[in-house]
């Protein structure tokens, strides 16, 4: 263990870090989830090589973006260094709001990222993202409820199979809910996951003129189904989970099934993480018929600087280059255990036998689930927008807001299935007519 740290302090070294008599300070905003708390714990070892301090917001995840947005908008510059996802990568690099990633040492490896990955923090072949972790979406589920229950998760599960199965492994008497999914609203929270029903049940956002097709088919259907699921199966007051939320009751055992990022995979294998770490499973985003490839979302946590950031460019850089690297991945696994070690980024970190020994049961499953997104082509019919789980678009985050408060509201039962997707619609096509995208 100590030989890796050494060798890491010795290759930022080589890599001409300033001087430990440096009064430098980077301000870095981040979400609250596991994988940045770590790198926030291990930054320590960066100070010490570089002698830059570090100052943290630490922020959760609906708060962040909020935040996030307004502080670029502006160019207030209060952050040299940011957490953003693919959406707004994608969509402040376009807008010129983020600075080129493409200058690192020739050790930092880019050719190591994993295609799609790497692929979501770029435009035009150009990284303005550095990822933290990638992702796409994956089945979670309690081996021994299946078990219990006689029934055994199939290779390619479709929504009625895990309908199914969540009504047979709720437990109530027991604290058990079948199934936990989003429910708390958010262009980051509900919107997505549910977009993603929505493709897997042959629908999208917008046809090819930019009309919502909030209330087609495929998105009744997938309203339905969520919500008789989480009905049937899901917690009591669904509406206010999140991420995190549903982690931990899933971690605690109160969850049979769980539809969420695969970054999640390592911490429910983990003892000190997870009470279910020796009954959990793993299987992949569920299909339909109408679209047997859905497979998720793609997209990435990742670090990043406001194009307005001067001063602090070059420590901003050197932050991010060290958080991304080859050896933050051995750090992560040698002081923390390597089930927690970043996943969805590195090639190089799937071919650890260390990595190996502890992630056999869901590595392959995570690079497939991340490999089978095409976020080029994120729908079965032809639409004018990428993106798998978001739209490159900066109309979006509103549109993502507003929406996941219609869905919120339809899952506490303060509106009908109906009167969600009515309203959506509504404000889909107001923004939209506004934004010049077309006319009545």
């Amino acid at each position: 263990m100590r030989k890796s740290i050494i060798a890491f302090g010795a290759a930022l070294a080589l890599g001409g870090a300033v001087s430990s008599a440096s009064a430098e300070e980077i301000v870095i905003a981040t979400v609250n989830n596991g994988d940045m708390i770590i790198m926030q714990k291990l930054s320590k070892e960066f100070e010490d090589q570089t002698g830059i301090k570090l100052r943290w917001v630490v922020l959760e995840e609906n708060t962040l973006r909020e935040r996030l947005a307004a502080d670029i908008a502006t160019k207030a510059g209060q952050y040299d260094v940011i957490s953003v996802n693919s959406y707004q990568t994608q969509l402040w690099a376009k807008m010129g709001w983020l600075t080129k990633l493409d200058d690192f040492s020739a050790s930092y490896d880019y050719d190591d990222f994993i295609p799609a990955t790497r692929q979501s923090l770029s435009v035009d072949g150009v990284m303005y993202g550095a990822p933290f972790y990638g992702e796409s979406l994956i089945t979670f589920y309690r081996k021994d409820l299946f078990e219990k229950a006689g029934i055994t998760m199939p290779e390619k599960p479709t929504l009625d199979d895990l309908a199914g199965f969540a009504e047979k492994i709720t437990d109530r008497e027991n604290g058990i809910n079948g199934i936990c999914l989003r429910g708390k609203p958010g262009w980051g929270e509900n919107t997505p996951l549910i977009t993603t029903f929505v493709s897997a049940l042959g629908g999208e956002w917008f046809d090819m003129e930019w009309k919502p097709r909030l209330t087609s088919e495929p998105w009744r259907q997938a309203m339905d189904w969520y919500l008789d699921v989480m009905k049937k199966a899901g917690p009591v007051g669904a509406a206010t989970n999140g991420y995190n939320e549903n982690r931990v009751l899933f971690s605690s055992g109160k969850c049979g099934m769980w539809i969420d990022a695969t970054v999640t995979a390592g911490y429910l294998l983990d003892p000190k993480e997870s009470q279910v770490s020796d009954t959990t499973g793993f299987a992949p985003f569920p299909v339909t018929d109408k679209n047997p490839q859905a497979a998720g979302w793609s997209g990435a946590w990742a670090l990043a600087i406001p194009a307005s950031v001067t001063d602090n460019a070059a420590a901003a850089k050197k932050f991010i280059e060290w958080a991304t690297s080859k050896e933050y991945a051995r750090l992560v696994g040698e002081r923390e255990g390597w089930l927690l070690a970043p996943s969805g980024t590195r090639k190089s970190t799937y071919a650890l036998p260390e990595y190996q020994n502890v992630a056999e049961p869901f590595a392959d499953k995570v690079l497939a689930a991340i490999s089978a997104v095409n976020p080029t082509k994120p729908t079965v019919n032809e639409v004018p927008y990428t993106g798998a789980g978001f739209i490159d678009i900066a109309e979006f985050q509103a549109l993502g807001t507003t929406i996941g408060q219609n869905i919120a509201a339809a899952l506490s039962g303060s509106k009908t299935a109906d009167e969600a997707l009515q309203e959506s619609q509504a404000y889909a096509e107001r923004t939209m007519e506004r934004a010049g995208y077309y006319k009545k």
